[in-house]
Parts: structure tokens; sequence; C-alpha cells
């Protein structure tokens, strides 16, 4: 059956092969891949449907969550719409976490005709039994498995809260207990930490992050919407105050039902305020794991556990269970105090309605690219204000934010993916300018009218990153779907695909020959391949958490990289040895670039800052703060006198090097 997404479809149900409903004519598939079949859950916060995505060969089972305008809190379109983006990049970073399901597309209302004014997303499906069947079916958890689950969870909650996430639904019904041959076995490294499993490849998987919030100091100050069950719901929650400890709470109340199968309303005594759980088990737990969960049940947040971290160090005081990564604390936004040399900001372009994740120059310096969350590129004529009449001056001061020395104009839109765009790259002749989205795609512009030559739909997971060689022949993608493919440019047709990272793709680039790729990924690993027989000539390990940006010198004998562990590594390529590694950043580094003379390296980050550095000293020269959110791209001019970033705060910023404060 096929299944109409069209919340006021009043019969809904199709047959499987049909593309349009046969009652309101709205189009079955989501973004022409994802079918859904039949409606899993609806509520409140949504619709969750069980899919299929009918692109791939298997076509392998996903779940679209379909949100009404009003589930974010605010009947302004294009404001829901920026919210709904800032929930799914979040989806995305946690669905890199393997006991977190995929994030695999998003889709707004304008870009789906069928969706009735709703959002979607979609995401992997997860096989298994929930904690609830599993209790239904086979009775009380004894103490041993309440441990798997804490053990096996608590990782998953740091890294969901070392995220500012706070999940706000944990309960029996959202931990699915998987059982495969292919998951992490116990002591594998994943990202946030270290993956432990059962006997038989068992492992406990979070799932509906639909109630999820941001916990933005902001955020947490303010009363928000009552979410998640009520039942295992913590007081300060419930009064619309959730913190990270909520979800720990949550997770003691799951713990206690699952070890009396007695409805956690039952378990509370409301006359004297007081946990009685203990006088409903039907084998008995240690007094260690009574505190533990005593502890976690706490009504008063001060009395409670703070972190996910303090619950295991007593579950396991010798430390040997888990390895956790701990958020870093932020650091104050305060501006260098140096004043002669630095980079002055000639321009700020704010034309995007959501963050900016790509930019490039055309050869010639004089026009800028960038791709945006809002699902457009967008083209700035960029011209030295002593080659611009006074006329044609006034003109365009409507248009751009005037500084001495520097005008930005506005001259093309380029309209067509159907979600974020993560990525741009222009060919070296500036003719050609290539995107890549979230929508799976990739697509092929002609730069001087803004017409549409191709769309690129092999790739099964979106598109984080497009590199054309020196010559313009080859394009190379990356992609969450774990490949790399090279496209012959002109044709648009497939050449290869390369397969070599256990994880999403996250950064690429190409050497000046085009001979040599280097590749980035969620794996922490970089490979560096021969694109003449295809082949990996070495892989650089040293990063702890995802690889973002890739950059070769001038020389192409060395590789610089920048991750999501805030550091940024310099390798010598020859033999493969980390030269150097640069600290500077408080939070991860999204975006490196380097000049084509070799001696200035600029990086953008999630702190906030741009840092300038000498990449051969490893010297940090300058660090700027003028942007108001992460820094999630750079681009540097081929001169090398101006670069040009851009960041979730939606502005593009052009810098020139010059004097003064």
């Amino acid at each position: 059956m096929s299944y109409c997404l069209n919340p006021v479809c009043p019969k809904p149900q199709n047959p499987n092969n049909a593309k349009f409903c046969s009652t309101c004519g709205s189009r079955l598939l989501l973004g022409d891949r994802y079918r859904a079949l039949r409606l899993i859950s609806q509520g409140g916060i949504g619709r969750t449907f069980l899919a299929v995505d009918e692109q791939q060969a298997n076509k392998p089972q996903c779940v679209i969550k379909q949100f009404p305008l009003k589930h974010q809190g605010t009947s302004n379109t294009k404001q829901a719409a920026e919210l709904c983006r800032q929930e799914a990049v979040r989806l995305q970073e946690l669905g890199q976490h393997p006991q977190i399901p995929q994030f695999l597309a998003y889709f707004e209302p304008d870009s789906q005709v069928g969706l009735g004014g709703t959002f979607a997303i979609v995401q992997s499906y997860i096989e298994g039994q929930s904690l609830a069947q599993q209790l239904k079916a086979e009775g009380t958890f004894s103490e041993t498995q309440i441990r798997q689950i804490l053990t096996q969870l608590l990782p998953v909650l740091q890294f969901v809260h070392s995220r500012k996430v706070i999940h706000r639904d944990i309960n029996p019904d959202n931990i699915i207990r998987c059982i495969s041959p292919n998951v992490p076995l116990v002591g594998e490294s994943v990202t946030g930490g270290e993956v432990k499993t059962g006997k038989n490849g068992e492992q406990f998987v979070l799932v509906d992050f639909s109630t999820a919030k941001f916990t933005s100091k902001t955020a947490l100050a303010k009363t928000g919407t009552v979410v998640g069950s009520a039942a295992y719901t913590a007081q300060e929650q419930l009064m619309g105050k959730a913190l990270p400890s909520s979800d720990l709470y949550s997770l003691g109340v799951t713990c206690i039902h699952l070890l009396t199968h007695i409805h956690p309303f039952d378990l509370f005594n409301s006359l004297e305020g007081v946990w009685v759980w203990q006088d409903y088990l039907t084998q008995p737990v240690s007094d260690e794991l009574r505190q533990i969960l005593n502890k976690m049940l706490e009504s008063a947040v001060k009395h409670r556990y703070q972190s996910a971290a303090a619950i295991l160090e007593d579950l396991d005081p010798s430390g040997n269970l888990v390895t956790f990564v701990q958020p870093s604390l932020p650091v104050p936004n305060i501006a260098p105090k140096s004043i002669i040399p630095t980079w002055q900001c000639l321009s700020t372009l704010t034309s995007h309605l959501s963050s900016i994740n790509s930019l490039a120059f055309t050869p010639d310096g004089k026009t800028l690219a960038s791709g945006s969350a809002d699902k457009t590129i967008k083209l700035w004529s960029l011209i030295p204000r002593n080659q611009v009449s006074r006329e044609d001056d006034n003109e365009i001061s409507a248009f751009t934010q005037k500084k001495p020395g520097f005008l930005a104009t506005l001259c093309c839109t380029l309209s067509g993916h159907l979600s974020l765009i993560d990525t741009v790259a222009l060919s070296p002749d500036g003719a050609i300018l290539a995107s890549g989205s979230w929508d799976h795609t990739i697509k092929i512009w002609h730069l001087a009218t803004g017409k549409l030559l191709h769309t690129l739909t092999e790739h099964s997971g979106w598109i984080k990153s497009v590199v054309i060689s020196q010559d313009g022949k080859t394009l190379v993608s990356g992609s969450a779907d774990k490949t790399i493919k090279v496209w012959d440019l002109e044709s648009a047709s497939l050449k290869a695909t390369l397969k070599g990272h256990t994880d999403a793709v996250q950064a690429l680039a190409i050497s000046i020959t085009g001979q040599i790729l280097a590749s980035g990924g969620a794996d922490q690993e970089i490979n560096i391949w021969d694109l003449s027989n295809d082949q990996i000539k070495v892989t650089l390990r040293g990063h702890t958490d995802t690889v973002n940006s890739l950059s070769f010198s001038p020389s192409s004998q060395i590789m610089i990289s920048g991750s999501t562990d805030k550091t940024i590594k310099i390798w010598n390529l020859s033999n493969g040895n980390l030269l150097n590694t640069l600290k500077g950043h408080s939070a991860a580094v999204n975006t490196i670039a380097i000049n084509a003379q070799g001696n200035t390296l600029i990086s953008g980050s999630a702190d906030q800052t741009i840092k300038i550095w000498h990449p051969g000293s490893g010297k940090l020269l300058h660090t700027i703060c003028e942007h108001t959110a992460g820094v999630t791209a750079v681009a540097i001019s081929p001169n090398g006198s101006t670069f040009a970033s851009g960041s979730q705060d939606k502005t593009v910023k052009i810098w020139q090097f010059g004097f003064g404060p």
C-alpha cells in the first residue's frame, strides 16, 4: 500500500505503485524517492510513517516524520522553516552516532506538492524490539539487563547532551533493542565515545528525537513547550523547563518500570512524595544499583545526577566500561587587542535566509558564489570602489553595506534544489558551477546564464562535498552514503565509484595535477587516492572526530585537515607523517582554506571565530570575532588580498588585509 502524506486527504490508502493519490491528487513519492507505506503513529507533535526508498535497488525501509507548522510554536512560515532547518542540522549531526537513527533527508512544504503545509524529515528505520515490547513478551528485567541498558545508553546521552540537545521523551517505547552480527564490537571506537554491545551483538538504539530541544543558555532560561510521556517526565520538564538531567530522570523511571513491570504512576506515592518501586521488585537488586536509580529519580534537580558520565562512574568506579568525550566549555567571544596589522570587514551580505554552508571565488576574483541552507545559490559581483563611477555607486548602494574600498552586489540567484545546499565548486575557467545538496543531487550550472545543465542523482545520501579538477574535466563528489563518485564534467557521466570510508564522506580536495584526491569522513580518517587507478595510496589517522575540511598546499606535498575535534592537522604526504597540530579553536573546525602562496591559512569554527595562521610555523596570527554564530565556510580570492566567510548567522562577510582595530 502507498499512503498519501497530505494530512487532509480523506482516503490516503493507494495501490503500491501509484504515483499520485487517487483521492486528492497529491504526489505520493516524497522527493521523488520515499514512499510512505503505512501510518505508524500520530499525535500533537506530528505523524510518523513507515516508508521505503525507491531509488535504491533493495528498497530499504525508512521512517518519514511529518510536522505541522504549529509544531514550531509560530504561525510565521519563514520563521518556522528556519527553526525546522536548525532541527534538521542537529538531527544530521546526532545521526552520525551508531545508536541514533541516521538522518537521510529534509523537506519543506514548498519543496514537495502534497505535504499540505507540513515539514518532513526522513530517517533510517531501526529494526528491532522496543523495551516496552520486550517487557510485555518476557516479563521483568534483571539487574544485569538494567546495567547493560545503562552502560549502553549513558554514552549516547552524553553524546546528545554534549551537542547541546535534550531528548525530552525517553521511555521504553523509544529504546530499541537490536540484535545484529554487524553492530560494532565491544570497545570499538565511535563518535562520542565507545560502543558497548551485549552478547550476540545486542545493542540499544535511542529513537524519536521529534521532541528534542536545543539547549542554548537563552533557551534554558525560558519556559518552553511541555512535551514527553508524562509518566516518565521530570517535574521541571512538566513545567516547560527541561534540562539535560531531565533525560537522566526519564531513563531512571524507565529502569524501575522494567524492573517491576508496574506503571510509573503506581510506583510513586504522591501523598508522601517518594518512589516506592523497591516494594514491587520480583527479584532483588544490589544496594549499589538502588542508590544509583534513586539518585536518578530525585525530584530536586540539585540532588540528581548532573551528567551521564557521573552515573557511569558510580556504576563502574574503575572506568573500564566506557570512555566519554566530555563537552567543552565555550570561551568568551573576545576580540584580540592587537590593532595592526589585521583584517577589516569591507562588506556584509545579508540576502540569504539561512546558514551559509559553502563559498567559492571565480578565477578573476570578481564573482563570489554562496550556497545556503535556504536552498539557493547566490552569485555576488565584487567591485573595488575605485573602479566604480559615482552614478553606479549610488545605484547599487541599496544592495550592499557600503564600506571604503569595496562594493558587492547580488547579480543572480540559482534555485532548483529541494533541500539545503552544503557545497559549491567553480571550474577553473569560471564557466561552470557545481552544487551538492541534502536532496541527494548534484546540479551543474552555466555560471554566466544561470542555466541548469545537468542533475546527477546517483548518490543515495546527502552530498557533503564537490570539487573540480584544475583542468576542468573531472568532478568529484562525496556523500553521506559513504561513497565518492568521479564524474566526467563535460558529459556529466559517472566514471568511477570509490569506496573506502566506513561513514559519511564529509570533505574532499584535489591536487593541482588532478591525479591525487584526498577525502575525509565521519570515520575520522583521511584517505589519499591515486585517481589514475582509483586506489588508496595512504590513510592518515590522528583526528579523534569527524574530518570536516581538507586543503592541499600549493605544491600538493602537504595536506591540511580541520576536524570536529577542534584541531587543524598538517601532514607530509610523501610519508604520511603528521607535521603539526594547530590548537586554538574551542569548538569544531568547520572549514579551512590556504592561499596560493602557501603562507596564509584561514580556519572557521563553530566557536564563531575565524583564525589566521602561518601554516609553516603553526603560529596564530589573528583571531576575528565578528560573526554572531558558527563560521561554516571560508574562501580566499585568487590574488590572496581578500577572503570571504559564511556563517550560521545567515551572512557572508568580505575581508581585506589592512590596518586598524
